[in-house]
C-alpha cells in the first residue's frame, strides 16, 4: 500500500494536503482511470480500429491528463502490459520463423545503424529548434524505450523529463499512425482484432505463460538485462514453445487488458504541467519525432525491397518505436510477428550499449562539448 501512495503521491491531487490521501481514495482514483480507459478502448473496438484498446486508452490518458486531471498510475502497470505482450509474442517464434531470421541477420544489423544514423538527423534538428545539449537531444532521438532512456540520461546526468516525454511521443505517434495507415492501404477487411480473439487457447495454457511471464521477467531483470520485462517473457515462452510444452496463448481479454495498461501508461506522461514547463521543446519534438518517424519509414520500404520482405513487415520492423507497442502491432496485424520483434530485439542490443559513443560522434559532429558523466556502457 505504500507503494501506491508513493506512485500516485506526486499527481494525487490539486491541493498539497492531498498527499495523504487515504488508500481507497487511492485506489478509486486509479479504478477510474482505468474505466474511462476502457470506456474509450471499447468506443475504438466499435469502431474496427486496429490496436483499438491501447488507442482508447492512450487517447483518453493524454485527453485527460491535457484538461489536468492527474493521470499518476502504478509504475507496475508498464512492465505487466509488457510481459503479456513478450509472452503472447514469443509463441510466435517457431522453427521455421528463427530459420528464416537465421538468413536476416546483416539486414537486422544494418538497419539498426541506419536507423542511429536517422538518429543524429534528427538528434541535430532538436538540438538547433530546441537549444538543447548533446545528450538530451540523442535520447530524445535514438530510438529506444522510454524505460531504457530515462536510465541512460540518469547515467550520463541529463534530466529524464525531456527524454521520456520524447520518447513516448514518438511510441504514442506510431501507434495511433501506422496500424491504421496499414489496413487503409492493404485493405484487410472490417475487423482487424478478429484474427487474436479466434486463437485457440485452455486455462492450463494459458497458466503456463503466465508462469513464463512472472519468471522470466524477474529473472532477467536480477541479471540485470537491458528491457528484462519484455525479453525475459519472450524468451521463455519462445523456450517453452520450442519444448513443446502444452503452452497456449491468453484469451483476447487478457491480450486486450495489456493494451490497456500499456496505454495509460504512454498517456500519462502528457498532462497541462509539463507543457507549461517545456515550452519550446514540445513543438521541436513533434517536428524531429515525425521526421524520424518518416526516416525510419523509408529505411523500412529500402530493407523491404532488398530482402523481399513484405513492405508492412518491414515498415514496423524498421518503426522507431519500442519493441513492445511494434511487436504487439504486428500480432495485431498478424504480419510478420517474428521478424518485426528481432530487428528491435537486434537494435535494442546495439544501441543501449553503444549510448556513449553515439553521445560522443553526435558531440563530434555538432562541434559541441560532452556534458555530464560518461561512465561507459551500462550494465546489463
Amino acid at each position: 500500500m505504500d507503494g501506491l501512495r508513493r506512485w500516485l503521491r506526486s499527481g494525487g491531487g490539486t491541493a498539497a494536503g492531498d498527499d495523504t490521501a487515504p488508500p481507497a481514495r487511492l485506489w478509486g482514483r486509479v479504478a477510474l482511470i482505468y474505466a474511462g480507459a476502457v470506456l474509450a478502448g471499447w468506443g475504438a473496438a466499435a469502431l474496427d480500429l486496429p490496436l483499438p484498446w491501447m488507442i482508447g486508452a492512450v487517447t483518453f490518458s493524454v485527453a485527460a491528463g491535457i484538461a489536468g486531471v492527474p493521470m499518476r498510475v502504478p509504475q507496475i502497470t508498464r512492465p505487466i502490459g509488457q510481459g503479456v505482450v513478450a509472452a503472447s509474442v514469443g509463441l510466435s517464434f517457431t522453427p521455421v520463423a528463427l530459420a528464416t531470421l537465421s538468413d536476416m541477420v546483416v539486414a537486422m544489423v544494418g538497419l539498426a545503424l541506419l536507423t542511429i544514423v536517422a538518429g543524429f538527423v534528427t538528434a541535430a534538428m532538436l538540438m538547433k529548434l530546441a537549444h538543447t545539449d548533446v545528450i538530451t537531444a540523442s535520447l530524445a532521438s535514438v530510438p529506444m524505450g522510454p524505460v531504457e532512456a530515462a536510465n541512460l540520461a540518469g547515467r550520463h546526468g541529463v534530466p529524464p523529463g525531456l527524454v521520456v516525454f520524447s520518447q513516448t511521443l514518438r511510441i504514442l505517434l506510431l501507434v495511433v499512425m501506422i496500424p491504421p495507415l496499414i489496413i487503409w492501404v492493404e485493405g484487410q477487411g472490417t475487423d482487424p482484432n478478429a484474427a487474436l480473439r479466434a486463437i485457440p487457447w485452455s486455462w492450463t495454457g494459458a497458466a503456463l505463460l503466465a508462469v513464463a511471464v512472472a519468471t522470466g521477467g524477474a529473472l532477467f531483470r536480477a541479471i540485470r538485462f537491458a528491457n528484462p520485462f519484455f525479453l525475459g517473457p519472450l524468451g521463455l515462452s519462445a523456450a517453452f514453445a520450442a519444448l513443446a510444452l502444452p503452452v497456449t496463448a491468453f484469451p483476447y481479454p487478457v491480450l486486450a487488458g495489456a493494451q490497456v495498461l500499456l496505454g495509460v501508461w504512454l498517456g500519462a506522461v502528457v498532462d497541462r504541467p509539463f507543457f507549461t514547463r517545456a515550452g519550446r521543446f514540445v513543438p521541436a519534438a513533434l517536428v524531429a519525432t515525425l521526421v524520424m518517424i518518416a526516416l525510419c519509414f523509408g529505411l523500412g520500404l529500402g530493407i523491404g525491397a532488398l530482402t523481399g520482405e513484405r513492405w508492412t513487415t518491414m515498415v514496423l520492423a524498421a518503426a522507431p518505436g519500442s519493441v513492445t507497442e511494434m511487436a504487439l502491432t504486428a500480432k495485431i496485424l498478424q504480419d510478420g510477428v517474428a521478424v518485426v520483434t528481432a530487428f528491435h530485439i537486434t537494435r535494442i542490443f546495439i544501441i543501449i550499449p553503444s549510448a556513449p559513443l553515439i553521445f560522443r560522434i553526435m558531440a563530434r559532429l555538432a562541434g559541441q562539448e560532452l556534458h555530464g558523466p560518461d561512465p561507459g556502457p551500462p550494465r546489463r
